[in-house]
């Protein structure tokens, strides 16, 4: 099941089509460490809808200027060009994936308590004094954390709904019940995408990670840490659903590496409410 299912997956990312030009040309501008906010724009001008997204992420940003920002180069440098490498990264995949919803998941709910977790991570990190530059980072990890639950999903039907049956009656994380019906998790799921479209740095890390997050070795364990925090906040209360009723436990070593506990999730609900409507820009066509 194991291969079979690695195999499928491989097949399932390969036969996607290729992120847009545009896409690609961003993705390379903001890798060049050389690269200015007038070269970003080059590129961005030539795709209308990368436009409205740019000018709607800003204007959503900073609803307190005293007139729209219309822009594009005054966009880029207020945002940041990280953040708008994460913004058409975190679009392009969305986009991708979600064209073959599975049936176990009501998607609206999915996004819902996807979008819930990299805004969880973004006020954890934020709490924790991070840069708002870095900040938009664990926003695009936690965002993105479970894409590997939709090709698993879409491709086993069956067995994923055994799976989710299964954690739902002994009470155990998802990605356990995942390990033994599939013999593949989530997370190793979402490592066949991040090896197939390249992706580098902490976002691939906390898609591979975020469940063994003990496990890790790099240098992004901050980011993972805040992300796994963020992901059992939104299990707990509720906010959205992508099959995991049951969170387990955080390690203490994350809330001592966070000098954070969960006493703080009281706290990140009303914000984090108030946050998800504004951040469904990442979503909207």
């Amino acid at each position: 099941m194991h291969d079979d299912l690695t195999e499928a997956v491989e097949k399932y990312i390969k036969s996607m089509p290729s992120f847009s030009v545009t896409v690609a040309k961003v993705l390379d501008v903001c890798n060049n460490p050389q690269s200015s906010p007038s070269e970003l724009n080059r590129v961005i001008s030539l795709d209308p809808v990368l436009v409205a997204r740019v000018l709607r992420l800003i204007n959503s940003a900073y609803d307190g200027l005293p007139r729209p920002v219309t822009n594009l180069v005054r966009a880029i440098i207020m945002l940041g060009i990280n953040t708008v490498k994460n913004m058409a990264l975190s679009t392009a995949i969305l986009v991708k994936l979600a064209a073959d919803a599975p049936s176990e998941f009501s998607m609206d709910e999915f996004w819902r308590h996807s979008l819930c977790t990299g805004i969880a991570a973004r006020l954890i990190a934020k709490k924790r004094r991070v840069e708002d530059s870095l900040a938009e980072e664990y926003f695009t990890a936690g965002l993105l954390h479970d894409i590997g639950k939709l090709p698993a999903s879409a491709l086993r039907a069956g067995e994923y709904s055994e799976a989710m049956e299964l954690a739902g009656r002994e009470r155990i994380d998802l990605y356990r019940a995942e390990e033994r019906v599939l013999k593949l998790d989530h997370c190793a799921v979402g490592g066949i995408i991040v090896n197939a479209w390249r992706l580098e740095g902490a976002v691939a890390d906390v898609i591979k990670y975020h469940h063994h997050y003990l496990e890790y070795e790099g240098p992004c364990r901050d980011i993972l840490y805040t992300v796994a925090m963020a992901d059992r906040f939104s299990s707990v209360k509720g906010i959205g659903f992508s099959g995991n009723r049951y969170p387990g436990p955080l390690a203490p070593e994350v809330t001592e590496r966070l000098a954070l506990g969960e006493d703080i999730f009281g706290e990140l609900e009303s914000a984090v409410k108030k946050e998800i409507e504004e951040a469904s820009v990442f979503l909207k066509p």
